[in-house]
């Protein structure tokens, strides 16, 4: 992925199209440890699952709410994500490493 300025990065991020650097053959992080790429790649998709499912609660007010939570609420689900893939995930990890792995397999051919 090309440098992009932070706004990009939030706007592709809210959006749905972000991609983690290291979910890409060509990063370096996924040529030297593949299997640290993959298991970045799945805390993000885990967050980004979780974000999916609280975005339909409604918060309740009398404990929270407003614009802060917001914004921790996102900062929350990354520090889920991260807990769960370090204590083995859900299975995406083993399944982009194989991947990676076999696509620099095939480049080096």
């Amino acid at each position: 992925m090309s440098d992009i300025l932070p706004n990009q990065a939030f706007e592709m991020a809210t959006s749905g199209i972000y991609r983690p650097a290291s979910a890409t053959l060509d990063s370096a992080k996924s040529r030297k440890d593949p299997e640290g790429a993959a298991k970045e790649f799945e805390s993000f998709f885990i967050a980004n699952m979780l974000d999916q499912m609280y975005a339909g609660i409604e918060v309740d007010g009398m404990f929270g709410g407003g614009e802060a939570e917001k914004t921790y609420r996102g900062l929350l689900h990354q520090e889920y994500g991260k807990s769960i893939a370090e204590q083995g995930g859900i299975g995406v990890a083993k399944m982009v490493s194989t991947e990676i792995i076999r696509m620099q397999e095939l480049a080096n051919q």
